[in-house]
């Protein structure tokens, strides 16, 4: 009798846990909140000198972020204005030529070459009739002829340098200082460009969640110094195992409620991608088997203004 008690009791045991395994309802699909994030790093590596926001701050495109102190591109700034500076005077004196004074003492050096030509070609003449009446050497007619053709090229040679001065500065040397000149003042304007990126200026909107420096740290190129959320870009994602994902398709409009707030809201599914690793998933206790494979689908609201208020990461549970 006692057995039989026993057995009949396990039985009903059994069934009760069957009956409560069958009725067990289907466990609910929650997701995340996420924004587009965007963060703002120095082009230049500098100390920071001030900070112009603060965390959590709403910022617009073109607001001042902070200041660096960037010593390095005064200095360069200061050398390039002074390679321009002498570069613009290189263009200029070869465009203006020979001053006057130099055209004077051009032209006093021809007058004095001149005289010792005449007086050369004189001598040379009386040593020429001496030298056919044999009454001069052939040693003495030579150097009276070494003087002669010696003072002719030296007039020659001053003739040419001033008739090349009075033509004025080849197209080639000016060409040369022009080029040297643009190439000083484009390093003067890459500096100048340089000094001005010691701002860090806000490109995009942006909600600032992290200010990852503070005054006095230093800043090198292309940290991210300000990392936030672009404002109104809030989507929602949920892992949907491989038994479920059936019933959502590409385009179907969803909705979904906040978990904190209770507000209700439409979404459409923009995207449905498989996930390759177990820590993507957006559900604490997920209810599928290990052998599935694991799919996330993308939400977007369906009227952003709705949602720009949502908290990053919060719970969000698909109806």
């Amino acid at each position: 009798m006692k057995n039989s008690v026993l057995t009949s009791l396990a039985l009903a045991s059994v069934l009760t846990l069957a009956g409560c395994k069958e009725s067990k309802q289907e466990r609910l699909i929650v997701g995340k909140t996420r924004k587009e994030v965007v963060s703002f790093s120095p082009k230049l590596t500098g100390r920071i000198l001030k900070i112009y926001v603060e965390e959590g701050q709403s910022v617009k495109v073109g607001d001042t972020l902070a200041m660096l102190d960037v010593p390095e591109v005064s200095a360069k700034i200061a050398q390039a204005k002074g390679a321009t500076s002498s570069a613009r005077a290189q263009v200029q004196l070869a465009k203006n030529g020979a001053s006057p004074d130099q055209l004077r003492q051009l032209k006093a050096k021809q007058n004095g070459l001149q005289e010792q030509f005449k007086y050369a070609q004189k001598s040379f003449g009386r040593a020429k009739n001496m030298y056919r009446d044999s009454l001069l050497s052939p040693q003495n007619y030579d150097e009276y002829f070494a003087k002669y053709q010696g003072a002719k090229a030296q007039l020659d040679a001053v003739n040419a340098e001033l008739h090349d001065v009075q033509l004025g500065t080849r197209y080639e040397k000016i060409e040369m200082a022009q080029g040297q000149q643009n190439q000083a003042m484009g390093a003067l304007q890459e500096a100048n460009v340089a000094y001005s990126e010691r701002y860090v200026i806000a490109t995009n909107e942006m909600e600032i969640e992290t200010i990852s420096l503070n005054k006095g740290e230093l800043a090198t190129a292309g940290y991210p110094l300000f990392t936030g959320y672009i404002p109104e870009t809030s989507y929602f994602r949920f892992t949907i195992p491989e038994s479920k994902i059936a019933k959502y398709q590409k385009g179907m409009s969803v909705k979904m409620v906040v978990n904190y707030s209770n507000k209700e809201f439409a979404g459409k599914i923009v995207s449905i991608k498989q996930l390759a690793k177990y820590a993507d998933i957006t559900t604490a206790f997920p209810d599928y088997e290990p052998e599935e494979a694991i799919y996330e689908i993308k939400v977007v609201p369906v009227n952003p203004n709705l949602t720009k208020d949502i908290l990053v990461n919060s719970n969000v549970t698909l109806k």
